[in-house]
């Protein structure tokens, strides 16, 4: 075929057309190259490595998560540290909480009248309810609902007994967070009861306490051991505390203006 090019159409013109043909070749061989990139060596796909998904904070997003602080004299307890590890008693999903306030008044029923006047008495903030739900479905959520639990045991507590730190003092006052800062900020509360329901229609997760080390059960390093219910109702009613100080310094200005939001006080 070449030869045949150069006799009818001459050298130089068979070496254009051949030279042509090249790149023609050459560029179909690079198109299959770019074809071919993404698919698998001899038609076999690549193993694929699944990774864990994990859940990121946003930056400037606060945490918003409804929690009660954890008092000084707990900071001991070996049994408070996974309650210590996320900032306090937190509820793993968002509770259902019931909040009110009440204004009282007196009604005058002066004689011959059709109306009646109202007096203002007092103002107060009722007690609010916290319904949580626990959901446990390993060993370590399992470790956490304990701590929890404990952790109510020992703030509906005065210190009493002896050799008691601080023996006589009442339960403490814990803060009430919860979000954002317009809602729950820092707000003193006692709890005043607590309700938990251990289920009979449900699993129930072991889990060890007091470990020494990381380890399986089987390990031998855990000293206790407990069992939670996979899923159970815990219900918290607490009380706001203030201080007389703190009253006795209350400005109703400043509240309407929000400025006790930034500050400390925690009046709701």
């Amino acid at each position: 075929m070449a030869e045949f090019i150069k006799k009818t159409l001459g050298a130089a013109t068979a070496a254009v057309i051949g030279a042509g043909a090249a790149k023609v070749i050459s560029s179909q061989f690079n198109m299959s190259d770019v074809r071919g990139k993404f698919l698998p060596k001899d038609g076999i796909g690549a193993t694929k490595t699944l990774t864990q998904a994990t859940a990121l904070t946003k930056p400037g997003e606060k945490d918003w998560r409804v929690k009660l602080s954890i008092p000084t004299s707990f900071k001991d307890s070996r049994l408070m540290l996974p309650v210590m590890k996320t900032g306090g008693f937190t509820f793993p999903f968002t509770p259902s909480i019931l909040m009110s306030h009440t204004a009282q008044y007196t009604d005058n029923n002066p004689a011959h009248t059709n109306y009646t006047f109202s007096s203002f008495n007092y103002s107060t903030v009722d007690n609010i309810q916290i319904n949580g739900d626990f959901y446990v479905q390993n060993s370590v959520e399992a470790e956490y609902w304990v701590s929890c639990v404990h952790y109510l045991r020992s703030a509906t507590k005065m210190r009493y007994g002896e050799g008691s730190s601080d023996a006589g003092s009442p339960p403490p006052v814990v803060l009430l967070n919860g979000y954002g800062d317009f809602v729950f900020k820092n707000v003193p509360v006692i709890i005043q009861s607590f309700n938990i329901e251990l289920g009979a229609e449900v699993d129930y997760i072991q889990t060890g306490l007091f470990a020494e080390a990381q380890g399986d059960f089987d390990a031998g390093t855990y000293q206790s051991y407990a069992w939670a219910p996979s899923q159970s109702l815990i219900t918290v009613q607490v009380k706001p505390q203030y201080s007389r100080t703190a009253v006795s310094q209350f400005n109703m200005n400043n509240f309407v203006n929000g400025k006790y939001v930034q500050g400390e006080g925690g009046f709701i």
